[in-house]
C-alpha cells in the first residue's frame, strides 16, 4: 500500500503541471526531460521508471504515447526495448527547448554542479514551489543551495554561470554550510527554505542526482 505522501506525489504528478500547463501531467514533463536533454542515451523501460521514479506501467504508456506520435524511436535488444528521441523530428528541437526552460533546471544544475565540492544541492524557491504544483507565476529565476564545508564561492558561482548561459535564466546560488542546514533554526533564510518546497538536486559528494 502507498504511503500518504507516496499518493499525494502521485495525484501532483496526474494534474498539468504549473510550470507548463499544456502538457498532461507533471510525470510527463519529467518522461520528457529525461529522454529530450540526454538525446544520445538509450533508455530501457525500467532503467526510466527508476530513475523518475514512477511506475513501470505509467512509463511503459507515456513511452507508448511519445512514440506513437513520432518523438521516440525503439529498438529491442534481447528482451529489453530501448528508446531515445526522434531528432530527426522536426518538432523535437523546439520541444526540446520548452522543455529545457521548464523542467531542465534540475538536470541542468545536477550537471554544473556535480563537480562543486558539495555534500547536498537543492533548488528552492518559485521553481521548486511550480514543480511541487504550487500555484503562482512562472519563475523568473532559479534559487539553488549548495550545502558543504569545503565549498568555495568561486566553483559555485562558476557553476551557476554555466547554468545559467544553458538556462537563459538568472541562477541564484546560496552557499551555506553544513552545520548551519543542520541548525536552521538559527539562520532565517535556512529556516525558511526548509519549510517550503524543495528539489534534491545532489545529495552526497559523488555528484549523484537524485529525482
Amino acid at each position: 500500500m502507498l504511503h500518504i505522501n507516496g499518493l499525494y506525489t502521485l495525484f501532483m504528478r496526474s494534474e498539468a503541471p504549473r510550470l507548463l500547463p499544456i502538457l498532461r501531467s507533471r510525470t510527463q514533463g519529467e518522461v520528457l526531460s529525461a529522454l529530450l536533454l540526454n538525446p544520445t542515451r538509450e533508455w530501457t523501460v525500467t532503467e526510466l521508471a527508476e530513475h523518475l521514479r514512477i511506475p513501470l506501467t505509467t512509463t511503459q504508456s507515456e513511452l507508448g504515447r511519445l512514440e506513437a506520435g513520432g518523438l521516440l524511436r525503439s529498438r529491442k535488444v534481447g528482451r529489453s526495448r530501448l528508446v531515445q528521441p526522434d531528432t530527426s523530428n522536426p518538432i523535437v528541437a523546439p520541444l526540446t527547448q520548452i522543455i529545457m526552460l521548464t523542467f531542465g533546471p534540475r538536470a541542468v544544475i545536477g550537471e554544473e554542479f556535480a563537480h562543486v565540492d558539495a555534500d547536498r544541492v537543492v533548488i528552492f524557491g518559485s521553481w521548486a514551489a511550480r514543480l511541487q504544483g504550487e500555484p503562482g507565476p512562472p519563475p523568473a529565476d532559479i534559487d539553488v543551495l549548495v550545502i558543504g564545508d569545503r565549498v568555495t564561492r568561486d566553483e559555485v558561482y562558476e557553476a551557476a554561470e554555466r547554468a545559467e548561459a544553458r538556462l537563459g535564466r538568472p541562477i541564484n546560488p546560496v552557499v551555506r554550510t553544513a552545520h548551519a542546514w543542520q541548525h536552521a533554526a538559527d539562520d532565517p533564510l535556512l529556516d525558511e527554505i526548509q519549510r517550503r518546497p524543495l528539489i534534491e538536486v545532489m545529495s552526497d559528494r559523488s555528484g549523484t542526482v537524485t529525482s
